[in-house]
């Protein structure tokens, strides 16, 4: 994994004064560089949770399908439903519990309702590392430490406004 430096400057500064150059002020640059910011972000987030999430042997696509098992009701789900939630396609979802089987963290079992599926469950050594990790990444506090709980508060309520608007939960869903 590379290692993170500070760059010599901010490149979606860059790139907001260059849009605004070629496309005038009243073209989106706000807009832009708020949504590259958001991609940036996830980026750093995410090399983050894989370095943590690779003491276990996982990455963090892997991690969050076995949250997403152990918090099902009966600690499984078929493969159509993992890419689903994971919002990934169906291979990809389909690789990620391979992986997860080899690492002896899940066992995959005919699905009883579709003779064709597959039911990923999660063992006792997943629940144990999906713990570990989330224990690790509980320390960093998600990578979100420098922020005040309102703050939190309020990143979590814009970003729930985006994903709204983008038909991602319903207009009425209750947040914590």
């Amino acid at each position: 994994m590379a290692e993170n430096r500070a760059l010599a400057f901010d490149p979606i500064v860059a790139a907001q004064e260059r849009w605004r150059e070629r496309w005038g002020e009243q073209s989106r640059h706000r807009t832009m560089a708020a949504a590259t910011s958001i991609m940036r972000v996830q980026q750093l987030l995410l090399a983050r949770f894989d370095a943590i999430a690779a003491a276990q042997g996982l990455t963090f696509a892997r991690y969050e399908a076995l949250v997403l098992l152990a918090f099902s009701r009966h600690q499984e789900m078929s493969m159509s439903r993992i890419g689903q939630r994971l919002m990934v396609h169906p291979t990809s979802a389909t690789n990620i519990v391979k992986r997860l089987v080899a690492s002896g963290y899940v066992e995959r079992r005919p699905n009883p309702r579709d003779g064709r599926g597959y039911l990923a469950r999660i063992t006792a050594s997943g629940l144990a590392a999906m713990e570990a990790v989330t224990t690790e990444l509980e320390a960093i506090d998600f990578g979100l430490g420098d922020f005040s709980d309102a703050q939190v508060d309020r990143l979590r309520d814009l970003l729930h406004a985006v994903r709204i608007s983008e038909g991602d939960v319903p207009r009425d869903e209750a947040r914590i």
